[in-house]
């Protein structure tokens, strides 16, 4: 009896572990690179894993029986497979995954500071990561915006090229830029602030278009660009992306990580320099400024017990950048013998984010930022500081069908220039401003299909005090394939003229700030749908159609038509932004992919029952991104373009013999990739195929190049502008009529290295 037990514990043993010593293994990688920290799971059990630094994987122990694994990897396409697993055996897979640009499952923390697949968030969040962008390289996250659509960089000065972001036709400062969810770039570094960033350092930007001040306060009054930047722990070892242009235009990102002890840290650096004298114009002025740039970024992740949060990142950046007469020089710089217009850029930032070691979910995120500018507009000096500190507690906490996420935040800005912005009675009075706040998000799923997320922000201004911000979103699942969303909330802004337009710089019209400004406000509704369809032969298609609304008061508005004068006033009425988006993906099994999208949008001004239309705002955008791999011969080829309408451009006077609107216009480029090289890219391509520049049908852009100081203008008694021999048209010298980069056709060549 005792051998007969022992028998049977033996067999009962042997049988254990052959029913459970089969496995799965293999490698893992994306265009034959390595991935790291690829997740691997069988679905609905306990087996997961992850692929090791030489993108291994292996899931060991597990029963005999049918399974179905699934791949994924952020930013490429999820893999599921069904699998069929006997006793004792070793079974061998191997994965290819694919570029999956702007995925619908992509994870997104933008729409209601969670971390929370895009499909399933009540709020739409467009997600764009670096496969996207590297269609058409770029030397700064300004200028990579200008294929997404609804989204267009605009210039706003026609000598120094400084420029801002239009989201649906509203002007940049009506944008939060963020980097990791903090207020990073303010309203003086609006214009620079997204130049500098190393490109190769981004994670992915996730885009919300309306209001989103019930999460973020002042200045998301109508969108947001988050920039996430890379988690140290997922980064390659060494990454390096350099390439010029052959107006000899050099971009060089360097991205490097590290470890120390239980730290992991990603340092990486941007340099920019363009250093030409180009005049194709024939103006006499530099058509492109000339840029000398560097920033380093390092952000270090600590590893913490119970996989708690703590990163801390810093960035520094400096810039050089000069445009104006072609024989300008330093020495001429704030001088009247010589035009030019020169700006140096000092900057520096600290953002992170530390867990608190508490049994809740309670987050405390800060930033600070220090932006010095030194700015000389022909003889106009602008000189300004500007620095920022922001603190949030946020604790997040699910109870039952509720997940609730409530916080604190306060944030100080000092801002100090020598205009009389900050002067009171001839002395100088920076301006120090408090905003703090307090607000209660409440996401409540009532089924698999219905979704309601209801929020209200309080913040208090210490110069216009008490502001309410709520919000309002309904998500409705139909299926897994049809999803339809409803958003409505209000945002606020408060303002400063002379970081936001550059117009009340530069040129010669004197600024008249005729009231006190009140801050802004906006009240938004947008309807999306999302259509995805699965063909039987393996094709894809997504669609998403997005209906928005936006009313604002109290918007400031600038009058130009006074030749000599910018006159700024809170509107007399309200201005409006709607219209309807469409985003269309489309990716066939032969590797060729279309990325589509339009918006067709209308920006006015409603004053004492008259509508007008604002300067610079489009009617009708598309953008494209057509792609297709070439697999025998490791050969990419991106063809990415947009398209505009004509645009309200701000003229000098009746007399002036400049187009009132801008043409139809579009930028074209192409690109050829090589990636038959182990941890290598190579790719070169041509920009602005159609070779367009903003001169054409116009006698120029910049007006009286020949006497950029007005030292022959001539004045009537009431200030109006004489038209004499010398001046035929009644002109003063003025930069503000641009709407596109003044930079035709042009090759490109670069090399991109990755090391995991």
């Amino acid at each position: 009896m005792k051998y007969l037990f022992i028998l049977v514990l033996i067999f009962i043993y042997s049988t254990s572990f052959s029913q459970n010593s089969s496995s799965v293994s293999g490698k893992i990688t994306f265009e034959n690179k390595a991935i790291q920290s690829a997740s691997i799971e069988l679905i609905r059990t306990s087996f997961k894993t992850q692929t090791d630094s030489l993108d291994n994987y292996k899931l060991e122990n597990i029963p005999a029986g049918n399974y179905k694994i699934q791949i994924a990897s952020r930013g490429l396409k999820t893999i599921t497979k069904n699998i069929s697993l006997k006793e004792n055996e070793t079974l061998l897979l191997d994965f290819q995954l694919q570029e999956n640009e702007n995925e619908l499952n992509e994870v997104v923390v933008s729409g209601t500071l969670k971390a929370v697949k895009r499909l399933e968030s009540a709020v739409p969040v467009e997600v764009y990561s670096p496969v996207f962008f590297k269609k058409n390289p770029t030397p700064s996250i300004y200028e990579a915006l200008q294929n997404v659509n609804g989204v267009r960089p605009q210039l706003n000065c026609g000598v120094c090229n400084t420029g801002d972001i239009h989201i649906n036709g509203l002007e940049g400062p009506y944008t939060s830029v963020m980097i990791d969810g903090m207020p990073i770039v303010s309203s003086l570094s609006t214009v620079y602030g997204l130049s500098g960033i190393p490109n190769s350092l981004v994670e992915r930007i996730e885009i919300v278009k309306g209001p989103a001040s019930s999460l973020y306060g002042s200045e998301a009054v109508g969108g947001l660009i988050n920039i996430i930047t890379k988690n140290p722990n997922n980064a390659p070892l060494f990454s390096a992306d350099v390439f010029t242009t052959s107006w000899l235009e050099t971009n060089a990102d360097l991205g490097v990580k590290f470890n120390i002890k239980k730290t992991t840290s990603l340092l990486g650096m941007n340099y920019y320099n363009y250093g030409q004298t180009i005049d194709n114009d024939n103006d006499g002025f530099t058509d492109v400024t000339a840029q000398n740039r560097i920033s380093v970024f390092n952000k270090w992740n600590f590893n913490r017990t119970q996989n708690r949060l703590f990163t801390v990142a810093v960035r520094g950046m400096y810039e050089d950048r000069w445009g104006g007469d072609v024989h300008w020089e330093k020495k001429y710089r704030g001088g009247d013998e010589i035009y030019g217009e020169s700006i140096y850029t000092k900057r520096g930032e600290l953002l992170g984010s530390y867990q608190l070691p508490t049994t809740e979910k309670l987050m405390l995120s800060f930033s600070g930022t220090m932006h010095f500018q030194d700015s000389r507009y022909g003889t106009t000096s602008y000189i300004a500081n500007q620095k920022i500190g922001f603190v949030q507690l946020t604790w997040d906490k699910k109870l039952g069908k509720n997940d609730l996420l409530t916080g604190i935040a306060s944030r100080y800005t000092y801002y100090d220039d020598n205009t009389t912005s900050t002067a009171t009675l001839n002395e100088n009075n920076p301006e120090k401003t408090w905003l703090p706040g307090i607000f209660v998000q409440d996401e409540i799923t009532f089924s698999e299909k219905h979704k309601v997320l209801l929020g209200i922000r309080y913040d208090y201004n210490s110069i216009h005090g008490n502001i309410f911000t709520p919000r309002f979103a309904y998500k409705l699942k139909i299926n897994e394939n049809n999803i339809l969303r409803l958003n409505a909330g209000t945002g606020f802004r408060v303002v400063n003229l002379f970081t936001e337009d550059h117009a009340a710089l530069t040129g010669s019209r004197e600024v008249v700030i005729a009231e006190n400004l009140d801050p802004e406000k906006s009240v938004n509704a947008n309807l999306n749908y999302i259509k995805k369809v699965y063909f039987s032969n393996g094709t894809f298609l997504g669609i998403e159609t997005t209906a928005f609304y936006t009313r604002f008061s109290n918007k400031i508005v600038s009058d130009y038509s006074n030749p000599e004068k910018i006159i700024y006033t809170n509107i007399d009425g309200y201005a409006l932004s709607q219209g309807i988006s469409c985003n269309t993906d489309i990716n066939f099994t032969n590797g060729l992919k279309f990325i589509l999208g339009a918006t067709y949008m209308d920006v006015s001004n409603v004053e004492n029952g008259i509508k007008t239309r604002p300067y610079l705002t489009e009617n009708f955008t598309g953008t494209w991104a057509v792609s297709y791999k070439i697999n025998p011969i490791n050969i990419a080829i991106d063809y990415t373009g947009n398209v505009y309408s004509p645009m309200k451009l701000p003229l000098l006077s009746e007399t002036d013999p400049r187009s009132p609107n801008s043409p139809w216009y579009s930028l074209q480029n192409i690109q050829f990739t090589y990636s038959g090289w182990k941890n290598f890219e190579l790719y070169a391509g041509i920009k602005n195929l159609l070779n367009f520049t903003p001169k054409q049908k116009n006698p120029f852009l910049i007006s009286r190049t020949e006497d950029p100081f007005d030292k022959n203008v001539q004045y009537d008694t009431n200030g109006k502008v004489l038209i004499t021999p010398n001046n035929p048209y009644g002109l003063t010298f003025d930069t503000t009529y641009v709407y596109g980069p003044n930079q035709g056709i042009r090759g490109f060549f670069g090399l991109r290295y990755n090391l995991f």
